[in-house]
C-alpha cells in the first residue's frame, strides 16, 4: 500500500509504518505547498492509495464525493511525532479495513 504524509506531518513519522507499506512524504515528492484539492488528485494520479494528514479542517474544504482516495485524519493532542507514533496502529487498522473514498478520524 502506498501512503502520502501530509506536509504538516513530521517526517520521521514514515519510519513508524510497517515495512509493508510504501510512506513518501509530500515533500519527498516535490509537492510542499501545493493546495489541497490538487494534492489529492495528484496523489491518486501517482497510485497512492491514502493521504494521512492532521488538518482538521481538510474535510471541511473539500467535497467527500469527490474525493479520489481516502483521506486518514490523525488527532493527536499535539503535533508531534511521539504523539501521533501510538496512532500508527489504529491508522493500519483503518488502512487494512475495508477502504473508501472518504474522511476517517483517528482517534474516531
Amino acid at each position: 500500500m502506498k501512503l502520502l504524509l501530509d506536509e504538516n506531518m513530521p517526517r520521521p513519522l514514515a519510519s513508524a509504518f510497517p515495512q509493508s507499506f510504501t510512506v513518501r512524504t509530500v515533500q519527498q515528492m516535490g509537492w510542499a505547498s501545493i493546495r489541497n484539492g490538487r494534492l489529492l488528485a495528484l496523489a491518486a494520479d501517482q497510485g497512492f492509495d491514502a493521504l494521512i494528514t492532521v488538518d482538521r479542517g481538510m474535510e471541511y474544504q473539500q467535497n467527500v464525493d469527490e474525493l479520489p482516495i481516502p483521506v486518514i485524519v490523525m488527532r493527536p493532542h499535539r503535533v508531534h511525532l511521539r504523539d501521533l507514533q501510538p496512532l500508527v496502529p489504529e491508522v493500519v487498522s483503518v488502512l487494512m479495513g475495508d477502504l473508501q473514498r472518504r474522511f476517517y478520524r483517528v482517534p474516531a
